[in-house]
């Protein structure tokens, strides 16, 4: 079954000088429906986010892309980026979306979509399943600011950011203060998580950013939803090869299954 091209269209979440436009593309079908969650610097238009899409189209079901504010085609400023902005996103354009969702997030991506399923369980509307890709879960305290050298704590705090090089990108990361301090609200672990629905992980053995025992740690704190962890040995950070793009939809159709 073969879906009509996704619509595109934009959001403007926020108000006065924190308003920002969200780009969203939105393929409409049945539910439940697939909310794509991309990861720090990504964008809608990514391998994986791509692959959902054509998923949908291969099976008829509503799926939704979106760029952060500061990413892709979105409006807004990168260096203004947090947790608690990029949250705040995600649920303005769940709410574009109708009926149950399966939320697919990767790496930071994963984070949100694990804070996301957390508000929607407390409003009694849980998440369809989450489909977690590495899983960056507290990334600014677990992954980021244990590598920052003494120089980069003081730059960090005296300047305000950090420009840290990257291997997926040319231009490197900036890492802000506000992200760090933002971030420390939104932490999860230490604390029992719940999602209130199933959850699938899929973790790459040899991922330099988002090590496996950070998904090992991650199962530990998730002790009243049903957990699959799939950890593929020789799988990077992005998962982005064929084989690994073939997991990530038989795990999002797993969950269609009656």
């Amino acid at each position: 079954m073969t879906s009509t091209q996704p619509e595109r269209f934009q959001i403007t979440v926020g108000s006065g000088a924190a308003a920002r436009p969200i780009a969203v593309e939105q393929r409409h079908g049945r539910m439940p429906g697939i909310l794509w969650l991309g990861g720090f610097r990504s964008d809608m238009m990514g391998s994986k986010a791509m692959a959902l899409d054509s998923l949908g189209a291969e099976q008829g079901l509503m799926v939704t892309r979106f760029d952060y504010s500061g990413h892709g085609a979105s409006g807004g400023s990168f260096d203004e980026g947090t947790i608690s902005r990029w949250l705040e996103e995600a649920e303005a354009v769940l709410a574009s979306t109708s009926g149950p969702q399966i939320i697919v997030g990767s790496s930071m991506g994963g984070w949100i979509a694990l804070l996301l399923a957390r508000k929607l369980l407390g409003r009694g509307s849980p998440a369809h399943a989450l489909v977690l890709i590495a899983p960056a879960t507290d990334m600014t305290h677990d992954l980021m600011l244990p590598g920052f050298t003494a120089a980069e704590h003081e730059q960090l705090q005296n300047q305000g950011y950090i420009d840290q090089p990257s291997q997926y990108s040319e231009t490197p990361y900036r890492i802000t203060r506000r992200l760090i301090e933002d971030g420390q609200k939104h932490l999860m672990f230490g604390n029992v998580i719940e999602t209130g629905c199933p959850v699938t992980i899929l973790q790459g053995g040899k991922d330099p950013d988002v090590p496996q025992a950070h998904a090992i740690k991650l199962v530990t704190h998730i002790l009243h939803d049903p957990v699959t962890l799939t950890l593929i040995p020789d799988g990077d950070h992005r998962l982005s090869r064929e084989e690994d793009l073939l997991r990530l939809k038989d795990a999002v159709l797993r969950q269609l299954a009656p």
